[in-house]
């Protein structure tokens, strides 16, 4: 509780409660953190818990991640694992620097424990991302990479475009995220149609072979908007499969508005994609569907509404493999990451890690 009573109520007061302000005030302690050696070492000691699962042929340590949208740019990369991540997912990063959309793009709803986001992949680019990440110290986790599509580039231009992000950023990463389901890019979620992300994968499975040289590939995860219907996201799947992709990340940030507690509809109403207890069921449910459908042949990151260690644990049983927090993070504090690998260690039944391990 010392996050909820001391810590949160300082961090979203920043910048007169602008929820991206108090986003880049943390990113900066962060970043801090991970250039103090003897600290972050001295954290992750403290922090990391020893649940080690394996998933798409790459080791955890534990199974509790940071979802992507959190460090954009991977400016803080070597704190993450000294919070106690297992591993963590950067980006969505973009093959063209860009600088998103307009501010204010980002609102809190405290009540619904939900955040609203239209950023539109703000980041430095692919190239300077890569450059970051050559220069950093060895990250003590996993790391994810999720690229995107660049706003400037059209809807017959994403392969390449996605190809260059691929290009650049594919010697530091243990997976790639594919992001086709961000709703503040516009046209983005039309490569979730099975034509246009058939091709998609088809080249960037391709590009990975060519890119491993003869070892083994870095495995390529689809992350999936929670909107689709069944049969969309059926179909969706069928493709995921043929195409050979190591798994799915569901879910994205949803149009949807349920959920909301009526004194903050004003903030709902604002365009963009909302994360946090609102998704907590849709995300799960999804889950469960696609682990149903794929009779378990494609592992699952769950993320999306996972917000408490019960939360997690519940990921965990309707099939995911791997579980990620956002906005769990942004409201319950880092404490919520030791609490979810503890559940996690003391539940003997782990379908989606027993699965895919």
């Amino acid at each position: 509780m010392l996050y909820q009573n001391l810590a949160r109520p300082v961090l979203f007061r920043i910048g007169r409660g602008d929820a991206e302000r108090a986003h880049e005030s943390t990113l900066r302690w962060l970043v801090r953190l991970s250039e103090q050696r003897q600290a972050r070492n001295a954290l992750i000691k403290l922090n990391q818990l020893h649940a080690p699962v394996t998933v798409c042929g790459i080791p955890f340590p534990n199974p509790v991640g940071l979802a992507a949208g959190m460090d954009k740019n991977g400016v803080a990369v070597g704190a993450w694992p000294a919070l106690g991540f297992g591993f963590a997912e950067i980006g969505t990063v973009t093959a063209q620097p860009q600088p998103g959309n307009p501010k204010p793009r980002m609102y809190r709803m405290p009540r619904s424990q939900g955040i609203v986001n239209r950023m539109g992949f703000n980041n430095d680019g692919a190239q300077a991302l890569a450059a970051r990440l050559a220069a950093a110290p060895a990250v003590n986790c996993p790391l994810g990479i999720s690229i995107g599509k660049s706003k400037a580039v059209p809807l017959e231009g994403a392969i390449e475009d996605y190809l260059q992000s691929m290009r650049f950023l594919y010697p530091f990463a243990d997976y790639i995220a594919i992001n086709v389901s961000s709703p503040n890019t516009p046209g983005l979620r039309q490569l979730q149609d099975a034509g246009a992300l058939r091709a998609l994968l088809g080249a960037l499975r391709a590009e990975g072979v060519r890119l491993a040289a003869g070892r083994a590939e870095r495995p390529v995860l689809v992350k999936i908007a929670p909107d689709l219907t069944e049969p969309a996201m059926a179909q969706l799947l069928e493709v995921c499969l043929e195409s050979g992709v190591a798994g799915v990340i569901a879910t994205n940030t949803t149009l949807g508005r349920d959920g909301v507690d009526p004194g903050e509809d004003a903030v709902a109403a604002e365009p963009g994609g909302m994360s946090g207890r609102p998704l907590t069921m849709v995300s799960r449910e999804i889950v469960r569907f696609v682990h149903r459908e794929t009779g378990g042949r494609l592992p699952i990151i769950g993320s999306g509404g996972v917000m408490t260690a019960d939360d997690a644990q519940a990921m965990f049983d309707a099939g995911a493999s791997l579980v990620q927090f956002y906005s769990g993070l942004v409201f319950n504090g880092p404490a919520v990451v030791r609490r979810s690998v503890r559940r996690f260690k003391k539940t003997a039944h782990r379908p989606g890690a027993t699965a895919h391990s």
